[in-house]
């Protein structure tokens, strides 16, 4: 199966492990049913039926879900590098402008008749993948077509979505916000849960019951994923930068919690992650 496109049709129920996380490919997500509160960088989204999120990958994001709710959505990944061939012979590279400008963004559909096109459209594609799962280059070509057809239908709903998301949030939702944008500004410096509470001028059990409601998940557990995901960054993009420094300029105490950390959770030690990335580029850009 081609590794450069993955596409999900209407998966129903917790599938996956809902970790904060952040990965290379673009993303389209569509939500289908049921309840989901969704955290991408610092913002916080209550989603409808028929809400779509693009995101590049690199934006942390995590979708908090009730376990007794119905919970049905699409996805689809995708590498941009796997379609800009197409895209450029088209003249058409103004199709990932939403991903590589915004890094991500909500289009409210309401379920119009476009994002039912759309939802057709995701649903052959993950029919051919699921089907096939051969490399050839009629299935590349025609996953190709499929998804240059699910780009062209984005960017439709994206023009025709006037409606704009209130700037008024509700309370709660406003200072789960101001917590998140809290440790980004600080995620290098030594944080717990009492100094993000002092610096917000919010008490400590207010900051830590509040975060886990709107969020699913604790506060330094939000911090430790926003360090990781900087350490994934630094690694790919810096490629000769020594390990020690970027551990600590990510807001590791030591490179030994760092090594062990990296390892428990991407389940390959920093340097192996680095290489790994490496070879994938270079495949990518032959």
């Amino acid at each position: 199966m081609n590794q450069s496109i993955l596409a999900m049709y209407r998966m129903h129920g917790i599938t996956e492990t809902f970790d904060y996380h952040s990965h290379q490919e673009y993303e389209i997500y569509f939500f289908h049913a049921g309840s989901c509160r969704y955290l991408i960088h610092n913002q916080i989204y209550d989603l409808e039926p028929g809400d779509i999120l693009l995101m590049d990958g690199m934006t942390l994001h995590k979708p908090n879900v009730n376990p007794n709710s119905e919970y049905v959505r699409s996805v689809v990944h995708f590498s941009p590098q796997w379609i800009k061939g197409v895209l450029t012979e088209l003249n058409s590279m103004y199709l990932l402008d939403a991903f590589k400008k915004l890094q991500h963004c909500l289009i409210r559909t309401k379920e119009n008749e476009e994002s039912k096109e759309l939802e057709r459209t995701i649903c052959r594609l993950s029919e051919l993948q699921q089907a096939g799962k051969r490399q050839d280059l009629q299935s590349e070509t025609e996953m190709k077509v499929l998804l240059l057809q699910v780009l062209i239908s984005v960017n439709r709903l994206g023009e025709m979505d006037s409606r704009k998301i209130p700037d008024e949030k509700p309370e709660k939702a406003a200072y789960a916000e101001d917590v998140v944008a809290y440790i980004q500004s600080n995620y290098m410096r030594k944080l717990t849960v009492d100094s993000i509470a002092e610096g917000l001028n919010l008490s400590k059990s207010y900051v830590s019951h509040l975060f886990k409601e709107m969020t699913g998940f604790t506060v330094m557990e939000y911090v430790m994923g926003y360090r990781l995901t900087q350490v994934k960054y630094l690694l790919e993009m810096e490629p000769d930068k020594a390990l020690k420094d970027i551990a600590n300029e990510s807001g590791f105490e030591s490179v030994s919690h760092f090594s062990r950390y990296f390892r428990e959770k991407v389940g390959v030690t920093a340097r192996e992650y680095r290489r790994l990335r490496q070879q994938i580029y270079s495949k990518e850009n032959v």
